[in-house]
């Protein structure tokens, strides 16, 4: 698996689908449960993952705010006019 490629079957899910099956490798590595191979799998599953709802994060977030100048000329954020 490319280091910084995000496989196609992730960049399909939703920040729910990501972030539940981020949840349950989280669960396993705790757990201890499998192998070292699977471990590290299974880690690097789960940072892909990380990175997918990140991502997700990112893009709702500037779907909400838009960067503005105020009177002074300092940027701040104000909520996106959607409609």
């Amino acid at each position: 698996m490319a280091e910084n490629k995000i496989p196609s079957d992730i960049k399909k899910m939703s920040y729910e689908e990501a972030l539940e099956e981020l949840e349950d490798i989280v669960r396993q590595l705790e757990d201890g449960s499998g192998g070292l191979d699977d471990g590290i799998k299974a880690y690097e599953r789960g940072a892909m993952l990380k990175r997918h709802c990140e991502a997700k994060l990112a893009d709702a977030q500037m779907r909400v705010e838009k960067i503005v100048l105020n009177a002074d000329g300092n940027p701040e954020t104000e909520d996106a006019d959607l409609d």
